[in-house]
């Protein structure tokens, strides 16, 4: 009795060490109860939406602890802010209201992302001490709810969205636990008409879930964690320590980390999803397979990419004033995407790098007669040529992402154009046989075009429950085989 009390208390405390993700077992047993209740109120409307929002808060608290009032403190004014904007006639009027949700959605994510980041500039600029303030804890997962709530009410404010009646089923739409913490950043129109609407899962719905649930899973806790942990840490670290082969090894090893750390998160996020009957718009689409830079970002983080698109560089002026303003609005776009990631100045460089190769790239379209902006457009030769160019440019970008300082950037690429030495190959193949069979596997996977994709996909919703559910169990079983004693959480959740 003792022991059952004990872990109740500890289901409902928040333990910063310990955060709820998706490819932990509590999560695991957690779902499965939340699912067998929610399927018994499937017929009960208001009272299903009450239940999903009550352990999506849940979920949050144990993700982030008490700033879960934080999200219900945004549902709420941007929910009033909403309804006004559609009831206001005037113009002045309605320009002040969308004004005021993006002024004050900004100034609270400018609080908990840039506080500490400008703080330590003032200090050391001014020297020690010149700003007396606390390290600010940053909420899992913020910029993906304020750039949510940011959109609905822009949307309405554009005549493309009527407001909701409800504020509990805006706080649904906000709070809705598979993409709260990590996207995808989904869209009011798309997902507010799924809320009242009875749940149904057929089989295809079904065996999608689990296909994007299983596949998620083994990018995220087996191949991300992995080489992670055994591989690409110790290198970006210590990057003299290691020569110049296991320095360029460390860049793509990121390259493949983060992609299948993210894109597995989005996998397990819309399975989830789907498995309460619920559509969500893919968010990663094979990006390593680009043959432009152009072509990476409608193929990364796509919810994102469109995000910015539509919200940013669209109200910049887009490309409708001229060729120069394009360009501008192109390296502003990936400038402020950049400072999006954080408040540090390798991602500004990042933003920056993706704008100007964004930019050379219009411009490069813009140029020369019958240049593609899509890789299937181009010739066998030419596609080859651009993904390699393609995937090398995105691989600088992920070292200035990653790298502690410019400096460690720097010593990496010290290593690799100064210490390759060829001769210690074997060796290191050798010594770190699991993490290069994993990022050779990775790769591969990556590779298989399309229509793989989705044989395998068929034939897990073809297969019979019993075999669905032996997959499954052998998922677990691998994930148990290859996890650290320490949970690792999603890179994203940082962000």
């Amino acid at each position: 009795m003792e022991e059952l009390l004990t872990n109740i208390e500890a289901l409902l405390q928040y333990n910063p060490l310990s955060p709820l993700i998706f490819s932990s077992g509590l999560f695991l047993y957690l779902f499965v109860g939340f699912l067998g209740l929610y399927w018994v109120l499937r017929n009960t409307t208001h009272a299903r939406i009450l239940y999903v929002v009550a352990f999506s808060l849940y979920f949050y608290f144990k993700s982030s602890g008490w700033y879960f009032v934080l999200l219900i403190l945004v549902a709420t004014y941007d929910y009033l802010i909403g309804y006004s904007l559609y009831f206001t006639r005037s113009p002045r009027g309605r320009k002040w209201l969308v004004g005021a949700s993006v002024v004050i959605n900004l100034a609270l994510l400018g609080y908990f992302k840039y506080t500490n980041f400008l703080g330590d500039l003032a200090n050391q600029l001014f020297g020690a001490g010149f700003l007396e303030f606390q390290n600010i804890f940053l909420p899992v997962g913020i910029s993906f709810f304020i750039f949510q709530s940011m959109s609905y009410t822009i949307d309405i404010y554009r005549g493309q969205l009527h407001p909701l009646d409800s504020w509990l089923d805006y706080l649904f739409y906000l709070s809705f636990f598979p993409q709260l913490v990590a996207g995808p950043i989904v869209r009011a129109s798309h997902f507010i008409p799924q809320i009242r609407r009875r749940p149904l899962v057929t089989r295809e719905m079904l065996g999608s879930a689990l296909f994007l649930i299983l596949t998620g899973l083994f990018k995220k806790a087996v191949i991300s964690d992995y080489i992670a942990l055994n591989f690409v840490d110790r290198i970006f670290d210590e990057p003299l320590l290691y020569s110049g082969f296991e320095c360029l090894m460390g860049i793509y090893g990121y390259a493949l980390q983060i992609y299948c750390d993210f894109s597995g998160y989005s996998d397990m996020a819309i399975g989830l999803a789907l498995l309460m009957g619920f559509h969500f718009p893919k968010n990663f689409d094979a990006p390593y397979r680009s043959a432009t830079i152009t072509e990476f970002w409608r193929r990364w983080h796509i919810s994102l990419s469109s995000w910015l698109r539509d919200y940013l560089y669209i109200s910049l002026g887009g490309n409708r004033k001229g060729k120069g303003r394009t360009y501008l609005n192109l390296l502003l776009t990936m400038l402020l995407g950049g400072l999006w990631h954080g408040a540090a100045v390798r991602f500004i460089l990042w933003g920056a790098l993706h704008g100007v190769a964004l930019a050379l790239h219009k411009m490069w379209l813009a140029v020369v007669p019958g240049a593609k902006v899509l890789g299937k457009d181009m010739n066998p030769v030419m596609r080859l040529m651009g993904i390699l160019f393609t995937f090398h440019l995105v691989c600088l970008g992920w070292l200035v992402f990653r790298a502690d300082s410019m400096q460690s950037a720097g010593l990496m690429l010290h290593q690799i154009f100064a210490a390759f030495d060829t001769k210690l190959i074997p060796q290191i193949l050798s010594g770190y046989s699991g993490a290069f069979l994993l990022i050779a596997i990775g790769y591969l996977l990556h590779a298989v075009p399309d229509r793989g994709d989705r044989w395998l996909r068929g034939v897990i919703t073809r297969a019979p429950m019993g075999w669905q559910v032996a997959m499954a169990v052998a998922m677990i079983w691998l994930v148990m085989q290859v996890k650290s004693s320490d949970i690792q959480p999603f890179i994203y959740f940082q962000f």
